[in-house]
């Protein structure tokens, strides 16, 4: 391979939201444009991707398709590469921005072009992140994404949506300054950023404790984890639809990636030292915020304490830190990612119709839209994680990778999974079943072609990796191998100093 397939993918938005911003023009053909532009845009940056997982090595657990070039200082560079841990959430990002660009095609008719421009630049940063083989470019992109999630809230959103917004910057702004301490702290002890240097070199006992807090701090709330979550559903509830989608699917991705990018590779003796704590915090996220989510009046604000709840069970299975956790970490990540955006696309087809979110105004759906009533059933089903759905099996691993380490916490956490059904099913039967009685949904109309055309591929993927999960598992297996073995070792050796002294 001898192009930078890597940049251009990473890149490529940028040169579509360049184009829209020279098709200057706020009449509808400018509109127009502005929405095709993007939308060819991302289909081929979608294109493009498919290339690197046709060429990519899943028993190559090392990072490929790496470019590197001088860039800032001495020790700071221009690295970028995936391995099989990066890559399904580079083609998960990929894949999920045509949707989002479909789903806004008639809901977004104000400032058109900014709002397609903010969704490609955020495209480019979060590729990016999930790319980024030097820690101050991971971390340009990390932050980066910030202000065009920033500006699609606080301008396309919901009556509160600068509160929201305001919200959403602070607390995550707020961890990240840490994070951005730490990075200089092992600058100043490597004499690099290099990610993979790093993940070689070893880190002084005490210092690993801070860093790894520091990281902790930034990742937490991105995921989010309990307690700083609660700017999560007041930014769903005021997103545009898209923004929601990408905000659920991606967004809280990153810090599961970088639990396992950073936290377990170059802390594993703190990592091992904060398990307990990070079992504790996973085990409150997973029973209190589905409680929470079976008292919510809002269809948005419930998904969202779900996605709270599912994110528990990602680090419950990344810090069990052996093979059955992190890949079913990894796996419920991307099916999350798929599940979620896809329930949040649902609720963008009923809202589109009605204007409201309030789940006490629907009802009887099943009558007027039979096929809607099937799509949202499929995801409701993933959601609660009922096997033979995507749901099922990253819930399944982290359970048994938990399992194999804590007993009490596994225990407590299939809690979960008898709350998930609770409220999923509750909000299913409210909205789709019983008698069409309320005046105004007797007009509803069933899903159009476009909104057909993007649920069918996501229903289609949600039935496939919960009968075939081979292909995500497969792709990731030599990566979470690795990183399982280098994490154990070095825990074996520092037992093993302990023992002799």
């Amino acid at each position: 391979m001898t192009w930078p397939i890597l940049s251009v993918v990473t890149f490529l938005p940028v040169v579509g939201a360049l184009l829209i911003w020279l098709s200057r023009g706020e009449d509808a053909a400018a509109q127009g444009n502005a929405r095709w532009i993007a939308l060819w845009t991302t289909l081929i940056t979608f294109a493009v991707s498919l290339i690197l997982v046709m060429q990519f090595d899943p028993s190559n657990p090392d990072f490929q398709f790496v470019e590197k070039a001088q860039w800032l200082a001495q020790g700071i560079s221009y690295h970028m590469g995936v391995d099989g841990i990066s890559l399904p959430f580079v083609i998960l990002t990929t894949a999920l921005m045509p949707f989002c660009i479909l789903a806004s095609w008639k809901a977004i008719t104000v400032r058109v072009r900014e709002y397609m421009m903010a969704f490609l630049i955020l495209e480019t940063l979060m590729v990016g992140t999930f790319s980024a083989l030097d820690l101050v470019l991971f971390y340009l992109f990390f932050e980066g994404g910030l202000i065009p999630m920033f500006l699609i809230i606080g301008v396309w959103g919901g009556p509160r949506r600068v509160y929201a917004s305001f919200k959403f910057f602070l607390y995550t702004l707020l961890g990240s300054v840490l994070m951005l301490l730490a990075i200089m702290a092992l600058y100043w002890n490597a004499g690099t950023t290099d990610i993979p240097t790093l993940m070689r070199t070893a880190v002084p006992r005490n210092m690993q404790t801070w860093a790894w807090l520091a990281f902790f701090a930034s990742f937490a709330v991105k995921m989010p984890m309990w307690p700083v979550h609660t700017w999560l559903p007041d930014a769903h509830v005021e997103a545009p639809t898209a923004g929601s989608v990408i905000l659920a699917a991606i967004l809280l991705k990153m810090g599961g990636y970088g639990f396992l990018r950073f936290s377990l590779p170059m802390f594993p003796l703190a990592s091992a030292d904060f398990a307990p704590f990070v079992f504790a915090l996973s085990v409150i996220a997973i029973v209190y915020t589905s409680l929470v989510a079976l008292m919510q009046e809002d269809v948005k604000k419930l998904i969202a304490y779900s996605s709270v709840a599912h994110m528990g069970f990602v680090t419950m299975g990344i810090f069990a830190g052996n093979t059955q956790g992190i890949a079913g970490g990894v796996f419920q990540m991307v099916s999350h990612g798929i599940v979620s955006g896809a329930l949040f696309l649902c609720v963008g087809v009923i809202y589109d119709r009605m204007h409201t979110r309030e789940i006490s105004a629907y009802g009887g759906l099943v009558n007027r839209m039979p096929l809607y009533a099937v799509a949202f059933m499929v995801f409701t089903m993933a959601n609660v994680g009922l096997p033979g759905t995507s749901g099922f099996v990253g819930e399944f691993l982290t359970l048994l990778g938990t399992f194999k380490v804590n007993v009490p916490t596994a225990t407590l956490a299939t809690l979960g999974v008898i709350l998930s059904a609770a409220y999923a099913l509750w909000l299913y039967r409210k909205v789709v079943f019983g008698a069409l009685e309320k005046p105004s949904l007797v007009g509803i109309k069933d899903l159009t072609l476009r909104e057909g055309i993007v649920l069918a591929p996501m229903v289609a993927l949600t039935i496939l990796f919960g009968v075939y999960p081979k292909p995500v598992l497969d792709m990731s297996a030599a990566s979470i191998q690795q990183l399982v073995s280098n994490y154990q070792t070095a825990i074996s050796a520092v037992k093993a100093a302990t023992l002799v002294q």
